[in-house]
Formats: C-alpha cells, structure tokens, sequence
C-alpha cells in the first residue's frame, strides 16, 4: 500500500495523472451508444438515476439490466476515486479531512460519442503525450477543485481531445466535483511561509458560471485555472 501510495504522489506531482490497471476489462456494447453524442448522469451509481437520464433514451421502455450495469460501473470507479484520495491525503499528513471531502463531493457519469483521434496530456515541459490507455486500464486526471485544496502541491494538467480522424471512439468518465455551497479552501496544514495561500476560497458552482463558455462547448479545450482568482491578483 505504501508503495502504491508513493508512486500515485510520484505521478501526479510529475503528470497531473496516471494510469491505473486493473486484472480485469470492461466492455460496453458500442450500438448502445451510437444513438447519442454526448450525456450526463448525476450520481450514477443509483440505478434509478441512470434509468431517468440515460436508459429511457436508449430503450423509451426501459432496461433495468442496462442500468444496474452501468450503476455498478460507476460505484466501481468511485470507489477507486476514493482510494486515490484517500492515499493522496495521506502522503501530505491531512487524512483526517478525507470523509469531509467525500462527503462535499457529486459524482457525474459523462459519456461521449465522438470522432477523434485521442486524448492528449501536457508535461511540464510543454510536450503533448498521446495517451493510449489498455482495454484494462483507466486514465486518472486530478482536476482543478483538488489542485486549489491541496494549495497548488498537485496541479491538473492541460489536457484535449484531438478533433481529428474517423474512427469513432466512445468515452465514459466520472467527474468528482464539490456539491453546490461547499467552499474550496486549502487547510491550514497545507500552507506555510514556503507555501503561501495561492487561491481564494470559491464554491464549485461560482467557478462554473466564470469559467469561460467558449472553453467548455470545445472537444478540445485546455483545462488550466484560469477562472479562480489567486491571492494578490
């Protein structure tokens, strides 16, 4: 555990992300999903709410069987979601505001349909990796909210999806975002003399409505902080 725990920190302090395999694969059936482009589901891992948003526009009658899946799915990958924070939180001694964090947390299921090449992730050094994830493996991205908290210790990276190419490629993710009225701020232990408070306190959903719209509708956007306000600016 301890060296699974230093080779998360390793990573994510190098790439903002990593890739973590599993024994097992998953598959979905890709005629499920040709009939859409792109949908979202809010706390995914309850049958129920996959079955309102996202089963009726595959089958208007229903699947029961389709939604479980895919509620078991996401549990699946929130629970991995939380072993990663868990571990992270504990590489930099605050454990003990893990249950807070999950508590301030909505897990949304997003799939997509589109025709791309690929994601592709930005090193430090300025240079696009094309990321080429195994049938087994899933691509872990620390997002923006965990970057403020943490006082910029780890940092998400720029990342796209390319717009080029024909061959259509199906993408399911789990977004882990902060519910709405709880305020992002690092704790006390995270900021000293070397490291001063970099970010103002913000709520997730105020980050959203100033972040710019024109970043958000494009496949290819590059995620930066660019709509949290730094101390001093």
């Amino acid at each position: 555990m301890e060296s699974a725990k230093l080779q998360v920190r390793e990573a994510l302090e190098e790439y903002g992300c990593f890739e973590a395999c599993s024994t097992e694969s998953w598959s979905f059936r890709s005629q499920y999903l040709e009939l859409w482009k792109s949908i979202s589901v809010d706390d995914a891992h309850i049958a129920e709410n996959v079955e309102q948003r996202l089963t009726t526009t595959l089958w208007p009658q229903g699947n029961i069987s389709f939604s479980k899946t895919m509620a078991s799915f996401t549990q699946l990958l929130s629970e991995l979601q939380k072993t990663i924070m868990r571990m992270i939180l504990e590489s930099f001694g605050v454990e003990k505001y893990l249950d807070e964090l999950i508590d301030s947390t909505n897990d949304q299921l997003r799939a997509n349909n589109i025709k791309v090449d690929g994601l592709e992730v930005q090193s430090k050094d300025g240079e696009w990796m094309n990321i080429k994830p195994s049938p087994n493996s899933i691509i872990v991205i620390i997002g923006d909210s965990l970057t403020i908290w943490l006082n910029g210790r780890l940092s998400s990276p720029f990342h796209r999806v390319m717009m080029r190419g024909n061959k259509t490629r199906y993408v399911i993710g789990l977004f882990a975002r902060a519910i709405g009225g709880y305020q992002v701020k690092a704790p006390e232990e995270l900021v000293d003399d070397k490291h001063p408070r970099l970010f103002k306190p913000f709520e997730h959903d105020q980050y959203l409505e100033v972040y710019p719209p024109n970043l958000l509708k494009e496949l290819h956007t590059e995620l930066k902080l660019t709509a949290v306000p730094k101390i001093g600016a």
